[in-house]
């Protein structure tokens, strides 16, 4: 901690998009200095050459990891790339308290990992200690952890609306299918051709069918919820849109259960969350009612054919999907107001 009380960070990967919107949320937050950014490819350059809108911020120029100062540093959030955070997170000194915004530290067995990653964990033991940082449901998990691991934007999106069900024994875990859509910033700053502005503007596609990576990991967590093996129907759609996710998750009903029980279970779980809250009843959430928010907005429908419900759900992919749960996870685990720097009111429109 500095002199005046406040947490010194580092953020590791800043030059994406994770990066960017976590400074921008910490800007709002008062309790955090940041001492230092990395970009290996940027290194040497001022974060308002990389990010323009956050050149007032006054903060320290990009740096290399190897030219951080750890003895002077409380706490990580890193936001790098699938496969190199595992070993740049291994070998961080070990009194720090760090945020892990990739998938490398997600899958309490190594192998489910390896099989969807293609590559073998470098840090196993390490991966088998982190905890599974879906805040409203593991919270007091988080609050104990050295790392977290930030679930992904699509599995946040999915799991909020359906652990309580699930755990509750409200829903029928055989037949559980999740449509989701997310907007182009989802696939990182990375120049790629399936990002292009005409590849995506005025369309819509599907893609990851059947094996898409957040697929393990929505079934790891909602295995854990159903106290037996889930797997899940999940298929993404990119939307040409910036930010956002929408997911329709379509679920069949236990016997004598109604779609207005998982309306209660639903409220009861999240009636004092500060990010969670279900829309009046008949109402669907859009994204634009959570854009740059950390809020997720969940709408439950009886669906026509008889003893099936339909879920729908919308989040910020980069705030509550990413960058603002992972500041909602530090604040956790280090103690502070859970809420600090996360206040944002969605932009509209």
């Amino acid at each position: 901690m500095t002199a005046n009380g406040k947490l010194k960070v580092v953020v590791l990967g800043a030059s994406g998009y994770t990066g960017a919107e976590l400074l921008r949320l910490i800007a709002a937050h008062g309790g955090i200095e940041v001492v230092a950014v990395t970009a290996a490819r940027r290194a040497g350059s001022p974060l308002g050459d990389v990010h323009p809108h956050l050149g007032g911020l006054m903060l320290p120029d990009l740096v290399t990891v190897d030219e951080v100062d750890w003895s002077r540093v409380d706490a990580v959030f890193s936001c790098l790339p699938h496969g190199t955070a595992q070993a740049a997170i291994a070998g961080l000194p070990g009194h720090l308290k760090i945020v892990d915004l990739s998938a490398d530290y997600r899958f309490c067995d190594p192998g489910v990992y390896a099989e969807w990653y293609g590559r073998e964990h470098v840090a196993p033991v390490l991966q088998r200690d982190a905890v599974y940082g879906l805040t409203e449901i593991r919270r007091d998990e988080v609050a104990a952890a050295r790392l977290v691991a930030n679930p992904g934007c699509y599995t946040t999106t999915s799991e909020l609306p359906l652990v309580p069900c699930l755990e509750e024994g409200l829903i029928d875990p055989s037949t559980i299918v999740i449509d989701a859509k997310s907007g182009v910033s989802g696939a990182g700053r990375e120049a790629r051709q399936s990002s292009l502005h005409t590849e995506v503007s005025e369309g819509l596609r599907a893609y990851g069918i059947a094996r898409h990576r957040h697929a393990p990991e929505i079934d790891q967590e909602l295995s854990r919820a159903a106290g037996e093996p889930v797997t899940c129907t999940f298929t993404p759609h990119l939307v040409p849109m910036n930010r956002g996710i929408l997911a329709t998750i379509y679920v069949s009903l236990k016997h004598g259960v109604a779609p207005e029980d998982l309306r209660a279970a639903l409220a009861r779980r999240y009636r004092d969350e500060p990010f969670v809250r279900l829309t009046r009843e008949g109402e669907a959430p859009s994204t634009h009612d959570v854009r740059g928010s950390n809020l997720c907005l969940i709408g439950i429908f009886a669906d026509r054919v008889p003893g099936r419900a339909i879920l729908v759900s919308a989040l910020d992919n980069l705030v509550k999907g990413a960058s603002g749960q992972a500041l909602q996870n530090m604040n956790v685990m280090t103690g502070q107001d859970e809420t600090r720097g996360l206040p944002q009111i969605a932009v509209f429109p």
